[in-house]
């Protein structure tokens, strides 16, 4: 029988974007905006995105790094302010085997001309299965992709 442990964590990431807050949030809220920073990427296979943004809704990704294994996230909709918050309850699991149980607020503030995006986020990871590191360094990495998409979307 394989050991059941749980280890927590808490953090949180603060960025400011040069866009306005319904432009940030927007690129949260349209489901194609989301899957090109969320789960795109150079060497990322997506298998499955579907989003459904509404309190209750559902958000359901399947991706692969190169040739590795399959991980997917379920999250479901549990709060959401236009343009000023959303929280998210997800599991993340690999190759089928919850590795993880988390609850996400990203909260939306006007910063100037722009917007503070605050991400706090409360996890669970389960068993030893995700030996990846901090969850926290992978959302901070998707808040550098957000920015490059919001940068992008600025250009276009």
């Amino acid at each position: 029988m394989t050991e059941r442990t749980v280890r927590h964590d808490t953090f949180t990431i603060e960025r400011t974007y040069p866009s306005s807050p319904a432009k940030v949030f927007a690129a949260w809220a349209d489901p194609v905006a989301k899957r090109t920073w969320f789960v795109e990427g150079e060497g990322w296979e997506v298998e499955r995105y579907e989003q459904d943004f509404r309190i209750g809704g559902r958000e359901l990704s399947a991706f692969r790094f190169k040739d590795g294994p399959l991980i997917s996230n379920e999250s479901t909709y549990v709060d959401i302010v236009p343009e000023r918050r959303i929280i998210v309850s997800y599991t993340m699991a690999i190759e089928g085997k919850i590795m993880s149980a988390s609850l996400a607020t990203a909260e939306f503030e006007p910063a100037g001309t722009g917007t503070r995006l605050i991400l706090t986020e409360h996890d669970a990871h389960l068993d030893g299965i995700d030996r990846s590191g901090s969850r926290k360094s992978g959302c901070a990495g998707l808040l550098v992709q957000l920015g490059r998409y919001l940068e992008n979307a600025k250009a276009a």
